[in-house]
């Protein structure tokens, strides 16, 4: 994907964003700030009824950057399990964003993926007490 692709793809997810809102019942919600420009990001989690499958919505304000990058993961979090969640890379999430832009807004660009994983890690410790004696 080459530099203007990338613009477009963050655009588009600033102006459609992808699951935006809450979930009905979240089993957890983790809110995450970028002090230096105001970002805020809320992620809701849950595990889907029939399975181990994760569910995920966001709620928001903020730059370009930090807004698109929540809908991307978003996107990309969606029904993956709370495993996989752990074992994801914030390198998977700048490569869509950009090296350049990535570099440049660095905070903006995880602060979602660092909120979907410490509530991900938040419904693992969970599950590990229910499980546990």
């Amino acid at each position: 994907m080459n530099r203007q692709e990338r613009i477009d793809l963050i655009l588009d997810h600033f102006e459609h964003p992808r699951f935006r809102g809450r979930l009905d019942v979240p089993a957890t919600a983790v809110t995450g700030g970028n002090p230096g420009c105001g970002d805020t990001v809320t992620v809701y989690m849950t595990l889907a009824e029939a399975s181990d499958a994760v569910q995920l919505a966001f709620e928001g304000d903020g730059c370009t950057v930090s807004q698109a990058a929540a809908s991307m993961v978003m996107q990309m979090m969606q029904g993956r399990t709370l495993r996989q969640i752990d074992e994801a890379t914030a390198e998977q999430l700048l490569e869509m964003i950009g090296p350049d832009i990535a570099a440049a807004r660095r905070n903006c660009s995880l602060l979602a993926f660092n909120a979907v994983k410490e509530a991900g890690r938040q419904l693992q410790q969970r599950q590990t007490m229910v499980v546990e004696p």
